[in-house]
């Protein structure tokens, strides 16, 4: 898809010389930067809806001892 973005100098000249440093065209460059800003707001809120949920007690969400053994233990003994 086609799209016109206005954007400042600064950042369209600093654009510029790391496209051409990483061998990519300017749409390649807007479109990497675009997927990795989606990305990293896909995960955006977790850590206050975990926060509210543990609230003040975050102990509350540490592994039963006696699981962490039972876990342990059923792993496979080999090198990793």
């Amino acid at each position: 898809m086609k799209t016109a973005i206005s954007i400042p100098d600064e950042i369209f000249e600093q654009a510029e010389r790391l496209a051409k440093s990483r061998g990519w065209s300017r749409s390649e460059l807007y479109a990497n930067a675009v997927s990795a800003f989606v990305n990293s707001e896909r995960f955006l809120g977790v850590r206050e809806t975990l926060d509210a949920v543990y609230g003040d007690h975050a102990d509350d969400s540490a592994l039963d001892p006696l699981l962490a053994t039972a876990q342990a233990r059923s792993l496979a003994q080999g090198k990793w």
